[in-house]
């Protein structure tokens, strides 16, 4: 279901939106549920050298491995966009019940107080 629709969406639709919810929710920020999230949030605004992006793809699949148990991640990147304080996340899966693989990219602001500010996104 989509969370701004609340209409029914694809299951790959649904399965972006819950990633993009995991990784954009700051642990402890949950009520009733403190461990959901990922560091994403504590790790996105940092300089983007290699250390950090590393930092950045672990903090990924930790959470998704954790969180999203429709998928096994096989690739996670993210790729600053110049100066303009975003960066551009890719993420391949494979869908576990079908063995159907999933992709998606993400555009996302740098700014941890706005993580949820989306610019762009698709999906296949």
């Amino acid at each position: 279901m989509s969370r701004i629709t609340g209409h029914e969406i694809p299951m790959n639709q649904h399965i972006q939106q819950s990633i993009i919810d995991i990784i954009t929710t700051r642990i402890g920020s949950r009520v009733m549920r403190r461990e959901y999230g990922s560091l994403l949030p504590e790790l996105i605004d940092r300089p983007a050298n290699d250390e950090n992006m590393m930092q950045l793809m672990s903090a990924t699949v930790i959470a998704l491995s954790i969180w999203e148990p429709r998928i096994t991640a096989t690739f996670v990147n993210f790729t600053p966009v110049s100066n303009a304080g975003l960066v551009d996340l890719e993420i391949a899966a494979t869908i576990k019940e079908s063995g159907e693989q999933f992709y998606m990219n993400q555009r996302l602001l740098r700014n941890p107080d706005a993580l949820n500010d989306f610019v762009k996104g698709a999906s296949a």
